[in-house]
């Protein structure tokens, strides 16, 4: 049976929003660099190779094409204990704005505020020098506007989620005469229960649950200048099937949507894609359903930084597509980084998001 698991068929897509400027500059990708608190989005077992406490803050004025004054905040922390390993926790917040409610006349009944917020803790610790193993739990709360008179639909659901992750990083071996360092992830995000809008219907809408895979390789030049090279693979494990319920000897088609637990296993094969003019869906090879962010990052001295990357989606599965720059400046305790996103087509709505991200590291 095919699958049909992308990730437009999920609610709570808050939860795909790269939450810091660093991977961000550097085409979305995080998945093996994993070395700061914000490893908790981009895979949680980072947290085992980290010793310090740190703080960080993200702020980005989101779909600004838009002007919708629609704005997203990061909040994230982590915590060393020696002998058990790295606790970290993190909060995201998504302001979707104020909608009207308006009744069949067009009169304004209410005005209500949107917004999406999950909380997360997660707990990563090394089972040798070389490998890390993390996990996350995450509260995902979403407050959409409500259809005025909607029995049963009052635009609120909540549900929780888990990561399973794991992270490997090689001794310093020499390349070309330099220092380097390999290393490799994999994170399996937002596997957990769907979002019930509606209490009377039996339609449920899964959350974004994620697959992302991807190395990194670092050269160490010389004591001054390094260069990371690394790339993401991402797959949505969200699918959706139609099953047939029975009830009174009425047969009824209904849609249910499948939690992440399930889309494990039936995500996978052919999907369907974009919806075009003639309401006939595409149909997506495996690897099509891909999504491949690559990225580079020039450090000097451990205090100026430099940052690129591309990120590429297919035409039939969302079609996004762009580069990223970036730039980060370390002193003392305190990191500031920056990144811009920039598309070709300037109608496209991610098209000059800028995030800003500050982190203190406390030894």
């Amino acid at each position: 049976m095919p699958a049909q698991g992308q990730v437009a068929q999920s609610s709570a897509l808050f939860l795909r929003i790269e939450p810091d400027s660093r991977a961000a500059g550097m085409g979305n990708t995080g998945v093996a660099v994993a070395d700061n608190a914000n490893t908790m989005f981009w895979n949680p077992s980072g947290l085992a190779f980290q010793q310090d406490t740190q703080v960080g803050v993200t702020h980005a004025n989101w779909l600004p094409e838009f002007n919708a004054n629609l704005f997203y905040e990061y909040l994230v922390g982590s915590y060393h204990v020696d002998g058990v390993g790295t606790f970290g926790g993190n909060v995201q917040y998504l302001n979707l704005g104020e909608t009207e409610v308006r009744n069949n006349e067009a009169v304004v009944l209410d005005v209500v505020s949107s917004y999406q917020l999950a909380a997360s803790t997660s707990y990563g610790v090394k089972v040798t020098e070389r490998l890390g193993l993390g996990t996350s739990l995450r509260f995902i709360h979403s407050k959409l506007a409500a259809p005025p008179g909607g029995d049963g639909e009052n635009g609120k659901a909540s549900t929780f989620a888990t990561d399973i992750s794991a992270l490997y990083r090689s001794a310093p071996f020499t390349l070309g005469g330099a220092d380097a360092t390999f290393s490799a992830g994999l994170n399996i995000a937002n596997l957990g229960g769907t979002l019930d809008f509606d209490k009377n219907s039996r339609d449920k809408d899964p959350i974004p649950a994620n697959l992302r895979f991807g190395p990194a390789l670092t050269i160490d030049f010389d004591e001054f200048n390094s260069l990371t090279v690394t790339t993401d693979f991402n797959k949505s494990l969200v699918s959706v099937d139609r099953k047939t319920i029975i009830e009174n000897g009425d047969t009824t088609q209904v849609q249910v949507g499948n939690s992440g637990f399930e889309a494990l296993f039936d995500s996978w094969g052919t999907a369907r894609g974009q919806v075009g003019p003639d309401n006939e869906s595409t149909s997506l090879s495996l690897a099509q359903q891909f999504t491949v962010g690559t990225g580079l990052e020039y450090w000097y001295s451990d205090l100026f930084a430099l940052r690129s990357g591309y990120y590429y989606e297919h035409p039939d599965n969302g079609d996004r597509q762009f580069l990223t720059f970036g730039a980060g400046l370390r002193y003392n305790i305190v990191g500031v980084d920056i990144s811009y996103l920039y598309t070709a087509e300037n109608e496209s709505p991610l098209a000059n998001t800028l995030r800003f991200s500050l982190l203190f590291e406390f030894q």
